[in-house]
């Protein structure tokens, strides 16, 4: 009997439509021969669908006409085994299906920031992302920053603050500003695929990108920018234990734009790169709409035009970053590089990055069917890992509580 696989994407987050590609790409990509895979996805309310029609991303440009061709489901726990079942009464199946493992193609809030994995080991359900607590430190920056500053990992200078302290003393963190020099980015701090990040170069633009940024989180991460910079990206793939590097890949942006927007990520033919010398790997899902890419649309190079002692840099840096972050599955994690003084700077880690990274991997050589197959059995392996621990201690405590009235 095959192992069944439940693609869970989509999401409440702004991400939504990214994880709609990334989930897509898995569907197609896990091996049919293995597997048998089951579509899930969750609808910008978080209630749970499933059906046919999720392999065709055309079908998703309405997702309201979507919504209308699936049968909307949830997950029940009945002793060792996750049952899918059908909402409405006359739709019950006789013999309910079950899920072995969940592969989490979610991005952002509510997907990527610990709270599906909780629901996850709630479930007892084996999963493919980092754990509760990795996932929650690689989605808020300010909280892996921190992190990463203890473990001594170089950062450019930063500091961060929420919407109610700004509120309270705006004048504090306009000093705070200055301090760390413009020019500043602005990030909210709970946000992928560069959504809500804008660069201040005054005070006045200062005060007007925080707010905007409190638009969407009700934290701010504020950090110095690198003019003359180069950014690169190297997935980690596998465990604390056992950490794999892909190929770096150097991205581009619009040599007129400040940083790598969130069309220059999705979108081809929005950013430089178009240009001889760079490679984009072509979307694998069968079906897909036009321009279905992914992150796998950003222009790139792929290897890096790096010095090998900075390739090694970059590989260190990852493994370090990796196990510091307590990151599990397959991350992407982002650097800056200052052309001025040849230091590299770590950005960010995405722990469920956009189309899994797989174009990195597959530049090594390694397919998206590969990758996909990787983090399955990495999933069960943790799972019974886990379930070696002691993780209950049998008591009589509570027959012996008495409540004083």
């Amino acid at each position: 009997m095959k192992i069944r696989v439940g693609v869970f994407f989509g999401g409440e987050s702004c991400e939504h439509e990214i994880s709609c590609i990334t989930g897509n790409q898995a569907l197609h990509a896990i091996d049919a021969d293995k597997y048998e895979v089951l579509p899930v996805y969750v609808a910008k309310n978080l209630d749970l669908y499933t059906g046919e029609a999720l392999y065709d991303l055309s079908n998703y440009w309405s997702l309201e006409e979507l919504i209308g061709k699936l049968d909307k489901i949830t997950l029940v726990k009945d002793g060792n085994k996750v049952y899918v079942k059908k909402v409405h009464p006359k739709l019950f199946e006789a013999k309910p299906l079950t899920i072995d493992v969940a592969f989490l193609a979610m991005h952002g809030t509510n997907g990527e920031d610990g709270t599906l994995q909780g629901y996850m080991e709630m479930l007892k359900l084996p999963y493919t992302s980092s754990n509760v607590l990795g996932s929650a430190v690689g989605q808020d920056k300010a909280i892996m920053k921190t992190i990463l500053a203890y473990n001594k990992i170089p950062m450019t200078d930063w500091f961060s603050f929420y919407g109610s302290e700004f509120e309270e003393d705006e004048e504090t963190y306009i000093k705070k500003a200055a301090k760390v020099g413009y020019p500043l980015i602005i990030k909210p701090a709970n946000l992928g695929s560069s959504i809500g990040i804008e660069v201040a170069r005054d005070e006045s633009e200062f005060v007007a990108k925080v707010r905007s940024a409190l638009e969407y989180d009700l934290k701010v991460v504020v950090e110095h920018k690198i003019e003359n910079l180069k950014e690169v990206n190297c997935s980690v793939l596998g465990t604390i234990e056992e950490p794999l590097t892909s190929p770096i890949e150097e991205v581009y942006k619009k040599k007129d734009e400040d940083i790598l927007d969130f069309a220059g990520k999705y979108n081809p033919g929005n950013a430089k790169g178009g240009a001889k010398g760079t490679k984009g790997a072509k979307c694998p899902a069968k079906g897909g709409a036009k321009g279905s890419g992914g992150m796998a649309n950003a222009s790139r190079k792929v290897p890096a035009d790096i010095s090998e002692k900075m390739q090694k840099k970059v590989e260190d840096l990852s493994v370090k970053t990796f196990r510091a972050l307590n990151a599990y599955g397959c991350v992407r994690i982002d650097y800056l590089i200052d052309l001025d003084t040849d230091k590299v700077y770590v950005n960010e880690i995405n722990s469920i990055p956009g189309s899994l990274a797989f174009y990195l991997w597959q530049e090594d050589g390694m397919g998206f069917d590969v990758l996909c197959d990787h983090l399955i059995k990495n999933a069960i392996k943790r799972y019974r890992q886990k379930e070696k621990l002691t993780l209950s201690f049998d008591t009589n405590i509570l027959s012996n509580f008495r409540r004083n009235n």
